[in-house]
């Protein structure tokens, strides 16, 4: 049976008319008509078909027709043979999904399919659906059953939909297996979840609240000898952890200030599963911090998606230090053995195991000066193959950050930007200065302020003369605006002093801002209904890095270019939030 039979069976049943329906959902007369004529149906999981189901099921009340339920009329419809149970957000998800994993071109996406690049972009984040499911699903498939020809797209596309690669060779065969997928697959568990929790992280934690969690004010660096031999090798991975906290005593306990240089491959599952190991060495670690060394942390990110960033998610206080500079290796495929290299002004720790046999693994910790020399040049040479995975701009690093963006404002490619406040360089003179004379602030402070806006304007007014700029910010309620009121941003200039708009101010910034957009063609302000930050502002250039700036606890910025980390940034639509 299709489904205009069936509503037109329910019709005759109860005994009543298309308007009595009509009525009591809200549904046209016009709309209605073509339900019943089999030109339209309303789509699963809109709130149509639910008043729809709704109003047949109280019309059957009134009759004294008690069997007929809204559940029993929705299952009734969805049995119907014509009828897709699409979803809006399975479809919603799923597409993210598949923009995430597959790394797939948004510009040649919107030409493909005659959707406008601001249209996929409510699609994405929610406030907006597609008209009709099953043609956007189409229009998606099609796009990416072609784009994805190479023998390498097509093995991603069948690890994404589950089904081996020879049973997708054949364009019509993969077209139709991804629209399937869109339509009907459960929810991934997807990499952007890993990317949203990341920033939650982020944008949550506070380095002082941190620091007294840890008692790290009261911690002392000790200063009584470490006695260890010249050299001693540990077999086994009870040995190997008691090897890894050797090397941060000797480290700590020396007079030495030279960076530290430290990768790993080995796995830490087995080491995790030991109580005390990890309790020692992050305090270990945080000594390190104490003593005020720089560590050059070298990450293993051969590994999926989501454990990667679980992994960096611990390194998080850590980072916010400013002592920290991470990197990462290309391409290390390496199935047959295990290696540790971890190297201080004051001591060397090798390791090696075969993959597999953990267990039984040899490391070599040693003071000689000779052999310490050997290992800085291998970790010199360790360095000099690896990627920095993000640049760390803390406050006394603030004239790097703004030469590494300025310099970039000319460079071509597209912009980005997810945030929790307006944008700054869309701010009036006439306006900044009615929001600084209030301030209890000193004028030192506010003319830095003026200073630095200014030259914010002029950043941004180059890449528009050339490259274009999307900006997305919340949209905030005027109880929000009166309960939590948000602040200048103020972070590129590392200012920790909240500078909180009134609530007349931020409307008037607000239209500025939309008066801004209008007279710059380059330049699209987006309001979205996600209010997912509080204290972080994204910066995306589109293909070279993405930014992630925190605004205070402490203001720190984080530039990121490891391809498959940005990606999954540039690609990160917020989840909408109800409050």
């Amino acid at each position: 049976m299709k489904f205009n039979d069936k509503l037109n069976e329910y019709i005759e049943l109860l005994s009543c008319t298309a308007k009595d329906i009509c009525n009591i959902s809200g549904i046209s007369a016009a709309s209605f008509s073509r339900y019943k004529n089999g030109e339209r149906m309303p789509e699963y999981g809109s709130e149509t078909f639910d008043n729809l189901c709704s109003a047949i099921a109280q019309i059957a009340q009134s009759k004294g027709i008690s069997d007929i339920t809204i559940e029993l009329v929705k299952e009734n419809f969805i049995a119907c043979d014509n009828f897709v149970a699409t979803d809006r957000e399975l479809l919603r998800q799923n597409f993210n999904t598949l923009i995430a994993s597959l790394n797939i071109n948004l510009t040649r996406l919107c030409q493909y399919t005659n959707y406008d690049a601001s249209a996929i972009f409510r699609i994405r984040n929610g406030t907006r659906k597609p008209g009709d499911s099953i043609q956007f699903a189409s229009s998606i498939a099609s796009f990416v059953s072609e784009e994805m020809s190479s023998p390498s797209q097509i093995t991603a596309v069948a690890e994404l939909m589950g089904c081996p690669t020879d049973e997708i060779q054949n364009l019509s065969i993969r077209y139709s297996k991804i629209k399937k997928w869109l339509l009907e697959q459960p929810v991934q568990k997807m990499g952007c979840d890993s990317v949203s929790n990341f920033l939650n992280k982020l944008d949550e934690f506070d380095l002082n609240e941190y620091i007294k969690l840890i008692h790290f004010d009261e911690l002392k660096v000790p200063t009584v000898p470490f006695q260890l031999p010249s050299s001693k090798t540990y077999l086994g991975l009870q040995e190997m952890m008691e090897s890894e906290l050797d090397f941060l005593k000797a480290t700590v306990l020396s007079k030495s200030m030279e960076p530290v240089t430290m990768y790993s491959d080995m796995p830490m599952t087995e080491m995790a599963k030991d109580k005390e190991f990890p309790k020692k060495w992050m305090f270990g670690m945080a000594m390190m911090l104490k003593k005020g060394l720089q560590l050059n942390q070298i990450h293993n990110l051969d590994r999926s998606f989501d454990e990667m960033m679980l992994g960096l998610e611990s390194w998080i206080p850590m980072y916010m230090t400013g002592q920290i500079s991470p990197y990462y290796f290309k391409n290390t495929q390496n199935n047959a053995f295990l290696h540790l290299l971890k190297v201080s002004g004051a001591a060397a720790l090798s390791g090696e195991a075969i993959s597999g046999y953990h267990d039984d693994g040899k490391y070599y910790l040693t003071k000689s000066k000779r052999e310490i020399e050997y290992y800085q040049k291998r970790a010199k040479e360790m360095l000099d193959n690896a990627y920095p995975l993000m640049e760390i701009y803390s406050s006394d690093r603030e004239n790097m950050l703004n030469t590494f963006l300025l310099s970039d404002a000319k460079k071509p490619g597209n912009r980005r930007s997810i945030l929790s406040t307006l944008p700054l360089y869309t701010i009036s003179e006439g306006l900044l200065e009615h929001i600084l004379a209030h301030q209890a602030i000193t004028s030192n402070q506010k003319e830095s302020i003026r200073k630095y806006v200014k030259i914010q304007k002029q950043r941004f007014i180059t890449i528009l003369q050339s490259e274009l700029i999307e900006d997305e910010i919340p949209i905030i309620s005027p109880e929000e605006l009166d309960s939590k009121p948000p602040t200048l941003e103020l972070s590129g200039m590392f200012f920790e002093t909240d500078i909180f708009y009134t609530k007349e101010e931020y409307q008037k910034h607000l239209n500025e801002t939309v008066a801004f957009a209008n007279a710059n063609p380059n330049y699209t302000l987006n309001s979205v209904a996600t209010h997912a930050f509080r204290n972080l502002q994204i910066l995306i250039h589109k293909g070279q890095w993405v930014m992630v700036s925190k605004g205070k606890a402490p203001a720190i910025h984080f530039v990121i270019r490891h391809p498959k980390l940005r990606n999954a940034i540039e690609n990160f639509i917020p989840p909408i939030t109800e409050e």
